[in-house]
């Protein structure tokens, strides 16, 4: 069982997605992260282990490598690409309820900016930890995070900018946030973005790089 979970946890970190799958290289024709998801449940590995200890420790490791600079982009989609497709079998059980969520974690780009990358390797990161993730997408006003705030209460809010010109627009959007929920932990992120920045307007975190973000959550 152990072994199995390793291989599981291998293969998302390196980023196998399935049998045919020919990345890495050193892997080709061996099973994936698809095939080993299902063996694993057909004998028996509960669903929590394979997400806390497989699909979590397998993005945890690739993650440090990315704020590390040992990996980049490109890697990080693959790996983040095996784990959603190894989550899929793991669907119904969340529906269930025999899966736990760790929370609910909300993350759009904000108003005027349509740049995404950054926002979706932080949610692909953040959902491989165990979270809920409710993607809003590209420009973004408060008016939409307030909502999905009144739906999920207790849910923490991600906002990424990528230009000097729209990461102005989180100076409001943290204030309204906080001011009808001042619970609500706040993390903003993007290349312009700076620590002195974030508690110029009141956010709770930031972090250069997705991994931070993950620790920063999972340390609430």
């Amino acid at each position: 069982m152990s072994n199995l979970i390793e291989r599981l946890a291998y293969c998302v970190e390196h980023g196998k997605i399935n049998k045919v799958s020919p990345y890495p290289p050193g892997m080709k024709g061996e099973d994936g992260a698809d095939e080993l998801t299902v063996q694993a449940l057909q004998e028996g590995i509960p669903p929590q282990d394979l997400l806390s200890k497989a699909f979590e420790v397998g993005m945890e490791r690739v993650g440090k490598k990315f704020a590390e600079n040992k990996v980049f982009v490109p890697q990080l989609l693959m790996s983040a690409k095996a784990m959603t497709t190894a989550m899929e079998h793991l669907k119904p059980f969340f529906m269930a309820g025999d899966v736990k969520r760790k929370g609910v974690f909300l993350v759009g780009t904000v108003k005027g900016d349509l740049h995404d990358i950054g926002k979706n390797l932080l949610a692909m990161m953040v959902e491989g930890n165990g979270w809920e993730v409710i993607d809003l997408g590209v420009d973004v006003g408060v008016d939409r995070i307030m909502e999905q705030l009144e739906k999920h209460h207790g849910a923490s809010v991600g906002m990424s900018a990528l230009l000097t010109t729209t990461m102005v627009n989180m100076e409001g959007a943290v204030k309204e946030i906080k001011e009808k929920y001042p619970e609500t932990k706040i993390l903003v992120g993007g290349a312009p973005l700076t620590i002195d920045y974030c508690r110029k307007i009141g956010a709770d975190f930031y972090s250069p790089d997705p991994q931070g973000a993950v620790e920063y959550l999972n340390s609430l």
